[in-house]
């Protein structure tokens, strides 16, 4: 019996020790994540802030901010991929002027949130969605569907708001069960410069981070 009672104490502590392992590399790796998501949101306002600015000061010439956004196109296309087309710049630039005031924005949400997020017209629902989304680690997946299903208007409108949640939690829980979905995402993909392939090495990703 205390041959068997040391076994089942050793297996216990190397099931606590992996476990603690395992936290130590997925808190890594969740720090990434927001790295990246954190990198890549700060460049794309500060495009659309310098974007903005430019056709702000030719604003008097006629097409100006069209031309601006074609030969800043080409530009960018050549040298950083596909990822920057008009209707891209477009959108980085829409995301500046909804979002001006860059302390609003959430580093807990990626590029993916934000295109979403800019298309919605209501502010008070932009404002739930985005609070909503980075508390509530929703990922893109889960964001869309709420939107598309018009989740915050069901909560306003509903007397018994616990269903619409408990609902919602229920429909959305296995797009929150890829832990990878972000980095697996194209607009990150495009932004590292990795071609949209289904499997790196760890040195590619390390290469490209």
């Amino acid at each position: 019996p205390l041959i068997y009672c040391n076994m089942d104490l050793i297996k216990s502590k190397n099931d606590n020790f992996v476990a603690e392992i395992k936290q130590i590399l997925e808190q890594a790796r969740q720090r990434v994540y927001t790295s990246i998501n954190r990198e890549m949101v700060d460049a794309y306002w500060e495009v659309g802030k310098r974007i903005v600015e430019e056709e702000q000061l030719g604003e008097k010439r006629a097409g100006y901010g069209k031309e601006i956004l074609k030969t800043l196109s080409n530009e960018l296309s050549t040298e950083f991929g596909k990822g920057f087309d008009e209707r891209e710049l477009r959108r980085i630039r829409q995301f500046y002027l909804t979002f001006p005031i860059r302390d609003t924005l959430r580093p807990e949400l990626s590029w993916s949130h934000y295109r979403l997020l800019i298309r919605v017209t209501n502010e008070k629902a932009r404002a739930y969605y985005l609070l909503e989304a980075a508390n509530q680690h929703w990922s893109y997946r889960t964001l869309e569907r709420n939107y598309s299903t018009l989740y915050y208007e069901r909560l306003l409108s509903s007397e018994d708001k616990e269903l619409i949640v408990t609902e919602m939690i229920e429909k959305t829980a296995h797009f929150e069960q890829d832990q990878l979905e972000f980095i697996k995402n194209p607009y990150v993909l495009e932004f590292l410069q990795l071609p949209a392939q289904t499997k790196y090495t760890e040195a590619q990703f390390e290469q490209a981070l």
